[in-house]
């Protein structure tokens, strides 16, 4: 199995720390956050990663080098504009395979990801979507109304349970060839919406694990905490 890995991102919710160094290598402990993620993906049988890159991409490249320190084999897709989150798999198809891997640079999360590419095969799904019930809360209290403005229900500071994207797909190359062009943008959520359009098959793939979107200064702060703790706790070790 191989995977697209989606490096070229600025990572601005973090700055100004990604002013001068790309999110993927954002350190847990001394070890960058895409170093996590490779050897939590060698562990699930991948064997070949292809890093699309563009802000500070030579930073990572110097970094990864060819991957041999990770047991599988690493190149690289320079980005010379931004193509969005599935854009660049327009130029790679071909070297992807039937089934592959895309997922975000920065995904931290204890996901089984062999069961999940396992799912993926089972169902015969044209994309299956890693994907995580997150309880998101309101900072304001929630008003209710009628036509006439007139107060229905009053919540105060309510919270909803919503499924959401954790950035890790497993994709059918065949389904999704039609709908990418060369060095055309478009994000994994448009592409998304064209297939499911055109009749076609995204399972959203659920299990209970864990799951931090490292964009957000507090879940970097407590996957900061974690692996301090548990050193192997997002590796799969």
């Amino acid at each position: 199995m191989k995977a697209l890995i989606m490096a070229g991102g600025r990572g601005t919710r973090l700055y100004p720390y990604t002013a001068t160094m790309p999110k993927p290598l954002m350190p847990l402990g001394d070890t960058p956050i895409l170093e996590v993620l490779l050897k939590r993906l060698g562990r699930a049988g991948v064997t070949e990663a292809i890093l699309a890159v563009n802000h500070m991409g030579h930073l990572i490249q110097a970094f990864f080098g060819g991957g041999e320190r990770f047991g599988m084999r690493i190149s690289y897709g320079f980005e010379e504009k931004a193509l969005g989150t599935a854009g660049p798999m327009a130029s790679m198809l071909d070297e992807l395979g039937a089934d592959f891997i895309v997922t975000n640079g920065d995904l931290l999360t204890t996901l089984n990801i062999g069961a999940m590419i396992e799912a993926h095969q089972r169902t015969g799904a044209d994309v299956t979507v890693g994907s995580f019930e997150r309880q998101l809360e309101s900072d304001f209290g929630i008003l209710e109304v009628d036509g006439e403005m007139r107060l229905l229900e009053y919540r105060e500071k309510p919270s909803y349970k919503h499924l959401v994207s954790m950035g890790i797909y497993v994709i059918k190359a065949a389904s999704v060839r039609a709908y990418l062009r060369p060095e055309e943008y478009l994000d994994m959520p448009d592409l998304l919406r064209l297939l499911v359009d055109n009749g076609k098959t995204v399972l959203c793939y659920l299990e209970d694990c864990f799951w931090l979107d490292i964009g957000r200064p507090d879940d970097f702060a407590e996957a900061q905490q974690l692996y301090e703790q548990h050193p192997g706790f997002f590796e799969g070790a």
